[in-house]
């Protein structure tokens, strides 16, 4: 006698995400349509009315339905959302293991006429935007962990954790590493003591107390200033000399991870603007066609050699 095989079942989830301020929900259903099926998903602020859509332009067989359904819950859930209402970041996935639940605060891009505004306010400080990896680092004893932006253990360069350990005490600190060396801008914890909630002056304070210590030669404290003569001379020196941009934050506020929706106490800069570009045609010798959108505003574009790629150059 043959099995019965059961016929396929309708299947839903939902899947939540917390990060500061954020709190979101993304709903996705495998639902029956005329004898077939279709992907169904929602998204948005959670308590909010959701935006909703569909997977599939015409309805397709079950097989075909679940493997669009679990392919789209595996990205959100690499992305950080947990079928957990409490919404813990990366919670039931491959990535929990690394998850730190530390997260830097992230910036609010500006436009140059406010910057050059800022320059002018004592209340601002301002330093160079580095053009590298974004990583905070943690101290507990003698073990060093790097973190990156989305809170997740990652590797580290051997030399800028030996110079992490050669500093006193347990430690949470947010920077930016280029190449060997971690530029580090930030305090969040110290010997047991949440610095976040302090002024962004103090927080400085004691981070360059830290880093002038003998033997850290791969841990360098990124250059700050609020004077506003010395801020505008920095400002121009970074632009003439085609770095990334500036960095402006106002030295009362606290650190606060995530990102406000607009404005807020952390602010950047970029001196170049991104776009993108195709190959359109592979002419002879090696050489390519290239074609995108009118230059978008800034004084640079970032060029790569990519055939999705990204240009630098004036405008």
């Amino acid at each position: 006698m043959n099995a019965v095989t059961a016929p396929p079942q309708a299947e839903t989830i939902t899947l939540y995400y917390r990060e500061s301020s954020s709190d979101k929900v993304y709903q996705a259903a495998i639902e029956p349509a005329g004898g077939l099926f279709v992907v169904n998903f929602a998204f948005g602020r959670r308590g909010s009315t959701l935006s909703t859509g569909t997977k599939n332009s015409s309805p397709v067989d079950y097989a075909t339905a679940k493997r669009t359904f679990d392919k789209l819950v595996r990205e959100k859930m690499a992305k950080g959302y947990t079928p957990g209402p409490d919404g813990t970041t990366y919670q039931h996935t491959d990535k929990a293991d690394r998850a730190t639940g530390i997260l830097p605060q992230l910036l609010n891009p500006i436009e140059e006429k406010e910057a050059i505004r800022l320059l002018k306010d004592q209340s601002w400080s301002l330093q160079e935007k580095f053009d590298g990896r974004r990583v905070l680092i943690q101290k507990q004893g003698d073990q060093v962990t790097a973190i990156n932006r989305k809170g997740l253990v990652i590797g580290l360069a051997s030399s800028i954790g030996v110079s992490a350990q050669k500093i006193g005490g347990s430690f949470v600190m947010d920077g930016e590493c280029v190449g060997d060396v971690l530029y580090a801008f930030d305090l969040l914890e110290w010997d047991g003591e949440d610095y976040r909630p302090k002024p962004y002056q103090r927080r400085l304070v004691t981070l360059a107390r830290l880093l002038d210590t003998p033997g850290v030669a791969h841990i360098e404290m990124a250059e700050t200033t609020t004077d506003p003569a010395n801020k505008e001379r920095l400002f121009r020196h970074l632009q003439a000399d085609k770095r990334e941009g500036v960095v402006l934050k106002r030295l009362d506020a606290p650190y606060t991870p995530g990102r406000p929706s607009s404005g807020g106490p952390a602010l950047k800069h970029k001196f170049y603007a991104t776009l993108s570009a195709v190959v359109s045609k592979v002419n002879p010798q090696r050489s390519v066609e290239l074609r995108w959108l009118p230059a978008c505003r800034g004084s640079w574009i970032r060029e790569s050699a990519t055939s999705d790629a990204e240009f630098r150059a004036s405008v």
